[in-house]
């Protein structure tokens, strides 16, 4: 094992605390950020369907006030993003520099593009679900939570793996500006210091972290089907 690093990973012999620093630094951002993501993207994503014409909530204004908030977020690239949210993430974090200012960027990239996601699922539900709770007495709220939540399941969960695989791609992305974690660690490594050894380490560890995510996210949606 030790002559198999060396010879083909031998600038990683010494990086390896750094790598398992860095990794942690990845799954925190994607936990942190996923989780007010997640809450944030579907909340407003039912808001999306309930409020859309013919919805259980139907309301034109607040329709288009949501659906164009989501829609210029999901517009501004990224890397832009980063930028664009700085002051607002001193001013919530404390600080606009390492994992913690990544945090903010990230719930702001993700949430957008989740409800947007929520809101497709949402949408291939059977209209006649909704029509038959509708004509039992069921309130909105129960519609919601017994219909659209409920009977969407599969479909939240194959959307969810989808959010959590690209919130991924946005933390490496993050590391551009030294925001910490995998992508930090790769370029400033990797590229900066020309070890493409690091580089390559870098990438696997994240192809297998998206593949670890797409075989759980696929076994909760074989779960959830009715």
């Amino acid at each position: 094992m030790d002559r198999f690093v060396s010879a083909f990973m031998p600038n990683m012999i010494d990086k390896f605390p750094k790598f398992f620093e860095a990794l942690c630094d990845t799954l925190l951002m994607v936990a942190w950020a996923g989780i007010f993501s997640l809450a944030f993207g579907t909340l407003l994503g039912i808001v999306l369907v309930v409020c859309k014409k013919g919805g259980i909530l139907e309301s034109s204004a607040v329709f288009q006030i949501v659906d164009k908030a989501v829609n210029f977020f999901r517009s501004i690239p990224f890397i832009i993003l980063l930028a664009c949210l700085i002051d607002l993430t001193r001013f919530i974090m404390g600080t606009a520099i390492g994992v913690r200012d990544a945090i903010v960027p990230l719930i702001f990239g993700t949430t957008p593009f989740y409800a947007g996601q929520i809101e497709s699922a949402l949408s291939e539900l059977d209209a006649g679900l909704v029509e038959a709770a509708q004509s039992m007495g069921d309130s909105p709220l129960r519609i919601i939570f017994r219909v659209y939540l409920r009977e969407g399941a599969s479909s939240i969960a194959r959307v969810t793996t989808i959010t959590l695989i690209s919130l991924i791609g946005l933390t490496a992305m993050a590391g551009a500006v030294g925001s910490g974690g995998i992508g930090d660690f790769a370029i400033r490594y990797g590229y900066n210091r020309h070890q493409t050894d690091v580089a390559y380490f870098s990438v696997a560890a994240i192809v297998i972290l998206v593949y670890f995510i797409q075989m759980l996210g696929s076994q909760v949606v074989k779960r959830t089907k009715h």
